[in-house]
């Protein structure tokens, strides 16, 4: 037997067990996929028994999912611990065009598009064809050199 084989003999369950835990079909979609890329790797998986077979597709998908929302979860942590109420200080276009002076061009883009636009460092990335974590690096310094700015103002 071969995996194409095997895929067929359990499309539907795999189907409906990613369904049953995956937000979107898409996503569900995806775990089916992976868990089959996967699945070439396991020789021995060919040999066991059709329900051990099921069990380690859904286990490989569980996995996967709950590395996905790990994952998920440390990127708007890393988001959260960006905010910068920037807008709270500044109150019209013309302050708010001083403050980011006081970076580089390129920082006040990142900025803007974060804090104005309300974009994630994700999209930003994607846009720019830069690596979210690149994209949280320079914000961090963006709004490190933006709050000492602004201590500056305050004394």
């Amino acid at each position: 037997m071969e995996v194409s084989e095997l895929y067929t003999r359990l499309k539907d369950d795999l189907h409906r067990f990613a369904g049953s835990i995956a937000r979107h079909e898409q996503e569900a979609n995806d775990l089916v996929q992976d868990a089959l890329v996967k699945s070439l790797k396991e020789e021995q998986l060919l040999d066991l028994p059709v329900y051990k077979q099921r069990a380690w597709f859904y286990r490989v998908m569980k996995n996967r999912l709950i590395d996905d929302r790990r994952k998920e979860k440390r990127l708007l942590e890393w988001e959260d611990d960006l905010d910068f109420p920037v807008q709270g200080f500044a109150t019209n276009h013309l302050e708010i065009a001083e403050l980011l002076s006081h970076v580089s061009d390129e920082l006040s883009d990142l900025i803007f598009k974060r804090y104005w636009l309300g974009l994630s460092s994700q999209e930003i990335g994607s846009q720019l064809g830069v690596p979210a974590s690149t994209i949280r690096y320079k914000l961090h310094l963006g709004i490190k050199k933006l709050r000492k700015v602004l201590e500056e103002e305050n004394e």
